[in-house]
Order: structure tokens, then sequence, then C-alpha cells
């Protein structure tokens, strides 16, 4: 017969911490593993000006407009109505050069040949002519590109130029939101802004703004300048083309910028 001595209360309890710490270790070696976030490239967070590759903050409550997209200059996809309406351009004031005055003394008569007539007065200098535009264009869309040019002046950053392929592709969208009724940088058949802006022939495409119902470049521009997405569009530097696009019915615009 075996007779079990009674168990100290201390080897009671080193059994029970070498209990306790196996179960322990058992444990965190069954749930070894990491968990870790990412984030899906690509995705249009909220309404923000789209730019590629970075996407840009939410679209203002202010008026119905939204940001665009933006590219990066490898051209990878990823923006509100403007600042303080643009002073109208003044007429520079026309020469203040007065016309030369005839000398007042006839000259002395010879004595063997009439005296000559005084000189003809010169012409007086034509009055200069006003400065273009930017970029020459007085329609509704090159208007918006001076005012563009006005505010990245402002910023420090150079002017952007009319470019006709992203012209295109900006009127093209501007008249497909107007015609069947839609506001959005995607299509209804999900055709994004940077691929609408490649398939007008431009392969480097930016960003985009649309904004909708203000009907003048000065209200247009005042919306995109009082949202932080689409003002970031508009001041930035690497961004160097532009074509904007109006439809008149509904009131819909596009801004489409390129590098």
């Amino acid at each position: 017969m075996i007779v079990f001595g009674p168990v100290s209360a201390i080897g009671a309890r080193k059994r029970l911490l070498l209990v306790t710490l196996s179960f322990l270790i058992g444990g965190a070696a069954a749930a070894g593993g990491s968990i870790a976030m990412g984030l899906v490239p690509g995705v249009n967070v909220g309404n923000s000006g789209l730019q590629v590759p970075h996407t840009g903050p939410g679209d203002p409550a202010l008026a119905k407009s939204q940001g665009g997209g933006a590219q990066d200059p490898a051209g990878t996809g990823t923006g509100a109505p403007s600042s303080e309406s643009a002073s109208p351009t003044t007429t520079p004031t026309t020469s203040s050069s007065a016309t030369p005055t005839p000398s007042s003394e006839a000259p002395a008569p010879s004595s063997s040949e009439a005296p000559a007539p005084p000189p003809k007065p010169a012409d007086p200098p034509k009055p200069a002519d006003p400065p273009p535009a930017s970029n020459g264009d007085t329609s509704l869309a090159g208007q918006v590109v001076a005012l563009v040019n006005k505010e990245r002046a402002k910023a420090g950053c150079g002017a952007v130029s009319n470019e006709s392929h992203l012209a295109l592709a900006a009127s093209r969208h501007s008249d497909d939101m107007s015609d069947r009724d839609y506001f959005s940088h995607t299509t209804p058949e999900g055709v994004t802004f940077d691929q609408r802006i490649r398939n007008a022939g431009y392969s480097r495409p930016g960003a985009e703004n649309i904004a909708k119902g203000s009907r003048t470049p000065e209200q247009t521009m005042q919306m995109w300048m009082n949202s932080s997405g689409h003002r970031q569009n508009i001041l930035n530097c690497s961004l160097t083309k532009l074509g904007v696009g109006v439809a008149t019915d509904g009131w819909l615009w596009t801004q489409d910028f390129g590098y």
C-alpha cells in the first residue's frame, strides 16, 4: 500500500503556477498571426475633388458641385465654385500723347519763290487695343480658364494653357450629364473621368472638377474655390493643361486638368 503524504501549500502553488503558465503559452501559439488594415488603391472617398494619384477632400455643401479625380503623371487614376468674382478687365486708357502743334511762324518769303505752306500736323496716335483675355477666348469656358489662372497666380503657380483634347473631354461630359440627367464623375456605364480624357486623345489625365446650377464663370469658380478638394485641383502647380466644358441646359460645368 502506498501512502501519500500531505502536500505542502508551497508545492501546490508551484504546480498551479506551472499549469497557468503552460496554458498561456499554448494559447498564444494557437492564436498566432497578425492583423493588418490596408487601403484599397483607387477607391473614391466621398465627393472630394478627384485626383490622380491623390484623393481630394470632400465636397462642400454650399452648392451642387463635385470634385474630380486626380491622376499621377504616369496616368494612374484617383475638385465648388470659385473664389470671389474676378474683376472685369478694364480697357486701358488711350495714349495721352498730345498731337504735335504746327509751327506758328510762317517761313520768311523768298524774293524769288512763294512761301512754303506750314508743315502738316502729324496724325494723332491710335488708342491702344484692350489686352485680350488670357487665351483670347471670351466664351464661358475661356473665362473660366482666365479665372483659374488668376487664382493660380495668387498662389504662385504658373498659368495653365487651354488644351483642345481636354476641352473636348470636358464638353462631352457636360453635355452627357445634361442629356441624361445625372451629376457624377463616372458615367452610368461606369466610365471614369481619366478614361474619358484618354478616349478624347489626351494621355496624361490629372484631375476633374464639376459643378451644377451656377450660371456665370464667376459663380462657378467661387463654388470651386470654396471647396478644399476642388481648390486643391485648381491650385496644383503640377497640372499645366486645362479644358473646360459648359452645358447651358441645366448649367453643368466640367474642368479637366492634365499633366
